[in-house]
């Protein structure tokens, strides 16, 4: 194998120090690179460090690097190390990547250097101090002191950033630099220049923004104080002493929920799903899964709640689906809302109203809102051109045509909205325009419409926003999508439609005409709280009281924060509007996006066949919510995410503090005596929790859900470094101790059962039945760390939480829903469809499909001709070339054409 490093980049620190371990028990050729030299043949960027593997795999991360390394000296790993190495890349990376720019690259010194690291290395010291160790993870050198000393050193070789306060950690760092392999590390990487060695690789990385502090809010924070003081150790030790008896009384469930005059009534909205297709994984995570653990927090707080959704089930994309599978427009909403309610009760989504918006209701609602802006001269009457498909025989809803937008080039532009860019467009307004049904080139007819004058309800807007936003919670995408429209200026936008499955526009001359479904579609929360409670009003009229959360993903901002606003200002009868809009960006799949017709991604009704529960898609969705960027789901980051964070983590602590009770303790937590370390643990307990609050009430879900794992990362260290199977067979001091950290155990795990109860409440109701919680604390959540089991009260029978997953089992799951889906459709269809003995027959996939293959065979087709022109090797070409017939022959069964047996080539 072979480790490319170069002179003045960082992480070439740690990999060499390592190396050291692979001596004598693998080859190991060392090459110092340029900083400019690509030694990856497949990257087009340079990328250093990298190990290139005996098999010709590559290694990029550092510390993956370092644990190949110790792996090859017969380390075997553990929990703690990894706690270590997800630290060191979460939290101490960050920070000491701004502090390295702003010394070498910008030039500053002293504390403003320092300031940004001093809670990371507080953080080390006081790890050592409490573990009375020389190393991090015991009496030896582990792969979590050497990746952690290769980050630090090129900061802390400078005596000025290792405060002398921090004795433990100036010896550790000490004793590690006085190792040869160390030594030599920093010779190659730093040449005897220093930090001045990094300037080269600083100067060409981006300007670290601004980190990321604890102090909750979306504008700028300061930064909390990193050491606990003896207020917060006494405050918190009064709390836990207060025990079950500090929580408020249980609010008594009232149906229907009605807001209550004097509590805060929280109004929980999710994006209403289009009926006609099935939700894949960010469909959900952008809107049912985000809300709910809002919605459950917001219970668990005693906040008076009602959290409603429901499937949206007007326009033309509900026709196109009835043609399409033989069947009445009312039909398929009935079919495809039952579909929904069924993938979000899989989910476990808790709804107290799941519902629909083809009602009388809704009917009623929005015509009632419309005829108050027609009065009031909000709405106006104007020709319109629009595209109608021939072949089809209707005018198209802007969904169903596909083009180049005209601003951005943008290829796949819908006919209302470009994806990329976000602006809104006419239809007629794209290139290059398609019928997304038939795939023909669409005609200009022209049809009187109404139009909502958002020009002249524009200054109403300005004012309510001005109003709501500096106290709001908004995200900041959806600000910056309202801003970047307001700042372009309002266009009237038209309402109505020429369909005839939708809301009848109540005006003369227009009665073969229906509303717009994103006019009226956001009326349904409205008309759905009305199909629950005939006092709908006291929700939706009642702005004093009520503070209205709308989820959704950024494509559904405008609509949200700008139509219906401008929509229920101008109708002028009191309608609340949106306190906190909630808006996620995107969720990819692996590399690309989510395709039903592809095959490609893993949709709701899929979800349940996969073999893995429900709460474990919860967790993962949660933990990669796509909250200030785009994220991806990947089935290998599924894996590490349930194996590291689950199973060694949250699962190991919560079943080990559990068990100790059962074996050591007979089932009954054991008598408590606090020392001065187990107070500080209730007071880092106790901020993590108020922390989690903080983040929850900001809405910052993702953010929160690492607080919960923080907490299991104290229990398990507190538990690691006390010992208590060691103590229970010592002295009477001894199992007195083990008492102690057994007790304190299990009460961490009754509050991660709650905390846990908005994220995964399957598994919040197992731990709190396997230690049987009196009711109020599965109910209520505190604000501070309680003693809730005291000593004497008995558990029930511990059992493990969560299940380990399996490469084979993973990459099964990858190869089935990354295009597979599609493969094995096509083979179905084939092996249905009777066949002579060499001619395949299939019936025709849809158009889109077909589309989609012939795509990629003129891609493959390319690539191999490319390949021939550059003479590659012939075993590269001959892949090549087979994958390409591959790609023809499925499109030849999506085509339904026979596909005879190949003939051998003749011999000459």
């Amino acid at each position: 194998m072979r480790l490319f490093v170069s002179e003045g980049a960082p992480g070439s620190l740690p990999v060499l120090a390592a190396a050291e371990r692979a001596q004598g028990r693998a080859e190991l050729l060392i090459s110092t690179v340029g900083p400019e030299d690509c030694v990856v043949p497949f990257l087009t960027w340079p990328k250093v460090p990298v190990l290139q593997l005996d098999s010709g795999n590559y290694l990029f991360s550092t510390s993956a690097i370092c644990r190949y390394f110790f792996l090859l000296s017969g380390w075997e790993q553990d929990d703690l190390t990894n706690q270590w190495l997800e630290w060191e890349a979460t939290e101490l990376q960050p920070a000491l990547s701004a502090a390295l720019y702003y010394l070498v690259v910008q030039g500053k010194k002293g504390e403003d250097v320092l300031g940004l690291v001093r809670r990371a290395l507080t953080h080390i010291d006081q790890s050592l101090s409490r573990q009375s160790c020389s190393f991090l993870v015991g009496e030896t050198e582990s792969l979590a002191d050497i990746v952690l000393w290769g980050a630090l050193y090129p900061l802390l070789q400078d005596p000025a950033y290792l405060p002398e306060e921090l004795g433990a950690l100036h010896s550790w760092f000490q004793t590690l630099s006085s190792q040869e392999p160390c030594q030599r590390a920093a010779e190659t990487v730093l040449k005897q220049q220093g930090i001045l060695a990094l300037r080269p690789y600083l100067q060409k990385q981006p300007q670290p923004s601004s980190l990321e502090r604890r102090v909750v809010s979306n504008e700028p924070e300061e930064e909390e104080l990193a050491t606990l003081s003896e207020e917060d150790i006494a405050t918190a030790v009064t709390a836990w002493e207060k025990g079950l008896g500090s929580l408020p009384p249980l609010r008594p469930k009232q149906i229907p929920v009605l807001p209550v005059a004097g509590e805060r009534n929280v109004l929980i909205t999710s994006a209403l799903p289009y009926v006609n297709n099935v939700p894949h994984l960010g469909n959900i995570i952008g809107c049912v899964l985000s809300a709910d653990v809002f919605a459950r927090y917001s219970r668990l707080r005693q906040w008076n709640t009602l959290y409603l959704c429901g499937t949206d089930e007007y326009g033309t994309a509900t026709e196109t689906k009835a043609m399409e599978e033989g069947l009445t427009p009312q039909e398929i909403c009935d079919k495809y809302h039952v579909i929904h309610a069924n993938i979000y009760h899989w989910f476990n989504i808790s709804f107290d109203i799941f519902g629909r918006t083809t009602t009388p209701q809704q009917t009623q609602i929005t015509q009632d809102i419309f005829q108050r802006l027609w009065n009031r001269g909000f709405v106006l009457q104007d020709t319109v051109e629009q595209l109608r498909c021939e072949r089809c025989a209707r005018f198209l809803a802007d969904r169903f045509v596909e083009g180049v937008c005209p601003f951005c080039g943008y290829e796949e532009a819908r006919g209302d909205q470009c994806d990329k860019c976000g602006k809104l467009i006419n239809a007629t307004e794209l290139k290059k325009p398609q019928c997304k049904v038939c795939r023909s080139c669409p005609v200009v007819k022209s049809s009187q419409h109404l139009f909502l004058d958002l020009p002249k309800l524009e200054d109403r807007l300005e004012e309510w926003l001005g109003k709501t936003l500096s106290g709001s919670d908004w995200t900041p995408n959806a600000r910056f999508i309202i801003r970047s429209w307001l700042r372009d200026g309002l266009k009237p936008r038209c309402i109505t439609r020429d369909l005839k499955w939708g809301t009848p526009v109540p005006l003369k001359g227009f009665e073969d005409k229906v509303f717009y479904v994103w006019f009226d579609a956001t009326f349904g929360y409205l008309s759905i709280t009305a199909n629950y409670t005939d006092q709908w009003e006291r929700w939706w009229k009642n702005p004093e009281q009520v503070n209205l959360y709308q989820f959704m993903a950024k494509d559904n901002v405008p609509f949200h924060g700008l139509v219906f606003p401008c929509s229920a200002l101008g109708a002028e009868d009191n309608y609340t509007l949106v306190s906190h809009l909630i808006a996620t960006e995107y969720l990819n799949y692996e590399d690309g996006k989510f395709s039903k017709s592809r095959g490609v991604g893993v949709f709701g009704d899929m979800a349940q066949d996969t073999g893995i529960p429900a709460d474990i898609w919860r967790f993962y969705l949660l933990y990669i919510r796509p909250e200030g960027q785009d994220s991806a789901f990947s089935w290998t980051d599924l894996l590490l995410k349930n194996n590291s964070e689950l199973l060694n983590n949250l699962g190991n602590f919560i079943n080990r503090a559990g068990m100790f009770v059962s074996k050591f303790f007979g089932g009954y937590v054991p008598e408590m005596m606090l020392t001065s370390d187990d107070q500080r643990l209730l007071a880092h307990v106790t901020l993590e929790l108020q922390h989690y609050h903080q983040l929850l009430e900001k809405v910052r879900i993702r953010d929160a859900l690492r607080s919960i794992l923080t907490i299991s990362r104290h229990g398990n260290q507190y538990i690691q470094v006390n010992e208590p199977w060691k103590r229970i067979k010592g002295s009477e001091a001894d199992r007195q101790r083990a008492g102690t950290v057994t007790g304190l155990a299990v009460n961490i795990a009754a509050l991660l059962s709650i905390m846990l109860q908005p994220y995964m409440p399957t598994v919040s109701a197992t731990i709190a039945a396997q230690l049987q919680l009196p009711p109020p604390a599965c109910s209520i959540l505190p604000t501070d760390f309680l003693c809730t089991l005291p000593a004497g009260h008995q558990i029930g029978t511990v059992s493990p939480l969560f299940q380990k997953l399996e490469n084979d089992q993973i990459e099964s799951l990858r190869q089935r829903f990354g295009g597979g889906q599609l493969e094995e459709s096509l083979e179905l269809k084939a092996k249905a469809s009777p066949k002579p003995a060499v001619v395949e027959t299939v019936t025709a996939a849809g158009s889109q499909q077909i589309q989609v293959l012939m795509d990629e065979v003129t891609k493959q087709g390319n690539i191999v001709r490319e390949l021939k022109a550059q003479k590659a090797d012939k075993n590269q070409v001959a892949a090549e070339v087979a994958k390409l017939l591959d790609l023809k022959k499925q499109l030849a069964l999506a085509e339904g054409k026979p596909l005879e047996t190949p003939k051998g080539k003749k011999k000459k």
